[in-house]
């Protein structure tokens, strides 16, 4: 496992004049950003520090964060992506993976054959699909069912080679 950073939420604004702002959710919601203190710590204390968040009933959340006093410097953090670790993140059972997990994977068909790497993953809204761009740039995608990827590891994507012949 990498433990780059998994941005969890954005910031898209300022809400009020105490310096809190509106986020957008890219999780499993309010309660999933709850259980981080801080995000975007780099080790050299430039990260910012929750003080609170709670749920907008609209989908997104409303944060205050120690570093933000006013609006002024709440605006000037619009487009700001909330990251943490990858090992912050809580393990998943079997089966199951995080985005971040796949992408930047060597993917290989169940042939043996180099295929490319993993650079997206998708939901178009019938599940997810990954991205995989070869080594000419020519890019394809698969969707991540077991009929089509039948595995997948820390270290690759196996792709059925059936679906990387697009």
């Amino acid at each position: 496992m990498r433990d780059r950073p998994v941005t969890l939420a954005a910031i898209t604004g300022a809400h009020g004049v105490a310096g809190e702002v509106r986020l957008k959710l890219f999780g499993e919601g309010v309660a999933a950003l709850k259980r981080y203190r801080a995000f975007n710590d780099s080790g050299d204390g430039s990260g910012l520090t929750v003080v609170k968040i709670k749920d907008d009933g609209k989908g997104g959340a409303i944060a205050r964060f120690a570093e933000v006093p006013d609006r002024t410097a709440a605006e000037k953090l619009r487009g700001t992506a909330l990251t943490v670790r990858r090992s912050e993140l809580p393990s998943l059972p079997e089966g199951e993976y995080y985005h971040a997990d796949l992408i930047g994977l060597p993917a290989v068909s169940t042939e043996g054959e180099m295929l490319g790497e993993c650079i997206a993953v998708e939901n178009f809204g019938a599940g997810d699909v990954i991205e995989i761009r070869k080594a000419d740039g020519k890019k394809f995608m698969v969707p991540m069912k077991t009929e089509a990827v039948p595995e997948w590891t820390d270290e690759r994507i196996v792709i059925e080679a059936a679906y990387a012949d697009q």
